[in-house]
């Protein structure tokens, strides 16, 4: 079983509080970058602002088509030349980044920006894919990008297709600029979008044509790499902050705590009180008050075993003597054969077996009571009533000096308590003073209460307490009787298990001499305060 404990005490390389410290940190970290990386709105916000700022252009070039590539008049009206309008698209697209591509009223492409025209023939221009950029994190980008998508549903776009022949209703918003209105739209080309915005081509309100802007994603790519890098930068940096900060938090629980049970490990090993329990008082916080708690608490343990161990002594003195003359008692009745004398030794053995029997049952008791004392439910106890019929019962059996019972003011007399161990207290001080008290004097027995405190009084006439034992009367055994009363009537544990009880109910009891005028002793008195309920 020994071998099992150590093992399971044994030391890890990495505190499980510290484990839990940095999973619980890191993933609310985790949670806010991984959040943060989703900069859908940031990307809606951009792409907006894009498609605003290509239908401006496409208006002011649909503008300048509309002013500068219209044919004369003809039975149909103005129309657009297609020479001067192909001319004028490429012209004005060329510093803008951007495609034009001018449709007729009849659906036809009259001009792309992208399509040169020469002496052997037109030449199309195709934009460059920018180099793949961001290494691993790029990928990692895309990935959680891909992932994201599949999970939510969103950003799914649909695809850009581009026909060797195209027309006006391949692209839906080119067929709103022919109709009148202005159109835009997002599509998917590979791992970016094609960005576009048309316009109507107008003379004078008359729909000529429509130009259509479109532009790839690649600066709003950029600018979503730039904005998750600098996330992904600031995140470095908390994350070096959160585990440099958890691994002090997790040093300043963890370490402690594992100092404080190897001390507690080391205490319960070991048998003398060179392990002491680490002072963590300095700390101010609830590590200093669970070391401050274990060494009190190893405190109270050695008290009580130095108790136990000083009762066990104490007992199997008390129980030695009685057994001595018992056995002697036995082997010398054995040898005589008087019959007087024999009857002598059978009192004297009767007397001694009585006597064990109070000890051992006074020992059980106080064995006992502090196990009682824990576990027993206290509830409001009167103890005028309790009083009154310990009085009674002790003028009732008529045997030795009389008790009066005196109530002082009108104040009630509860306490919060154990009845049982209450009237087993007052009884107990009410039989030692009738023990000490000549028959012709009487035990007074006071009680009076202030409502925070309830004293009650126990006062005998006897010869008193011996100068300087007004403390040791309530140890264990103690033996000062009268001279009077036969040896072994009391097992001198009344006093001291009165005082347990009352300590156990928050209280105290005391001891002192009552004197005359003169000064001489009068007797003694007890004294048991109690707080009130």
């Amino acid at each position: 079983m020994a071998k099992k404990i150590h093992r399971r005490s044994k030391r890890r390389p990495v505190s499980p509080i510290t484990r839990r410290i940095l999973l619980v940190n890191l993933l609310a970290l985790g949670i806010l970058v991984a959040g943060l990386l989703y900069v859908g709105e940031y990307r809606h916000r951009l792409i907006a602002a894009e498609l605003s700022a290509l239908k401006i252009q496409a208006e002011m070039f649909a503008t300048a088509l509309g002013e500068g590539a219209i044919g004369a008049d003809s039975p149909l009206g103005h129309h657009l030349v297609k020479e001067i309008a192909d001319h004028m698209v490429r012209r004005l697209v060329e510093t803008t980044g951007t495609r034009a591509r001018l449709f007729g009223l009849d659906g036809a492409l009259l001009g792309d920006s992208r399509r040169l025209a020469g002496p052997g023939g037109s030449v199309q221009i195709e934009d460059l894919p920018p180099p793949t950029g961001g290494g691993t994190l790029g990928s990692l980008l895309k990935v959680y990008d891909n992932l994201l998508e599949r999970l939510t549903g969103r950003g799914r776009l649909p695809p850009y297709h581009e026909y060797a022949i195209q027309r006006a209703d391949d692209y839906d918003e080119v067929t709103a600029a022919l109709g009148g209105d202005s159109g835009k739209a997002v599509r998917g080309l590979g791992e970016g979008m094609v960005l576009s915005a048309a316009v109507p081509v107008q003379r004078y309100k008359q729909v000529l044509g429509a130009l259509m802007l479109s532009k790839g994603s690649r600066a709003i790519e950029a600018a979503l790499y730039e904005v998750r890098l600098d996330i992904l930068k600031v995140f470095a940096v908390a994350l070096a902050v959160t585990v440099g900060l958890s691994l002090y938090l997790a040093g300043t629980i963890a370490r402690p705590i594992r100092r404080l049970a190897a001390a507690a490990e080391r205490v319960r090993h070991g048998h003398h009180r060179q392990h002491t329990i680490p002072d963590y008082a300095d700390r101010h916080d609830e590590i200093g008050e669970l070391a401050a708690a274990l060494s009190e608490m190893t405190e109270a343990l050695w008290l009580r075993m130095d108790a136990i161990e000083s009762f066990a002594a104490d007992v199997a003195h008390e129980i030695k003597n009685p057994l001595s003359s018992l056995h002697s008692a036995v082997e010398t009745a054995a040898r005589i054969e008087d019959p007087e004398q024999q009857g002598r030794l059978m009192t004297i053995i009767q007397e001694d077996v009585q006597r064990l029997n109070r000890l051992i049952s006074d020992i059980s008791d106080a064995s006992r009571l502090d196990a009682e004392l824990s576990r027993a439910r206290t509830a409001p106890v009167d103890l005028a009533p309790m009083l009154s019929s310990l009085a009674a019962a002790y003028r009732a059996a008529g045997a030795g000096p009389p008790v009066r019972l005196e109530m002082e003011g009108e104040r009630e007399l509860v306490v919060e308590g154990i009845e049982e161990r209450l009237a087993q207290v007052f009884r107990n001080l009410i039989d030692n003073a009738v023990s000490f008290s000549p028959p012709e004097r009487a035990v007074e027995v006071s009680a009076r209460g202030n409502g925070e405190w309830i004293e009650v009084e126990v006062a005998d006439g006897g010869p008193g307490i011996p100068e300087g034992s007004e403390e040791a009367i309530f140890e264990r055994f103690y033996s000062e009787r009268p001279k009077a009363e036969k040896f072994g009537g009391h097992s001198g544990l009344g006093l001291s298990i009165s005082r347990q009880i009352v300590d156990a109910h928050g209280g105290s009891v005391s001891a002192e001499n009552r004197r005359h005028d003169d000064g001489t002793i009068a007797g003694a008195r007890l004294t048991v305060r109690l707080p009130a309920s």
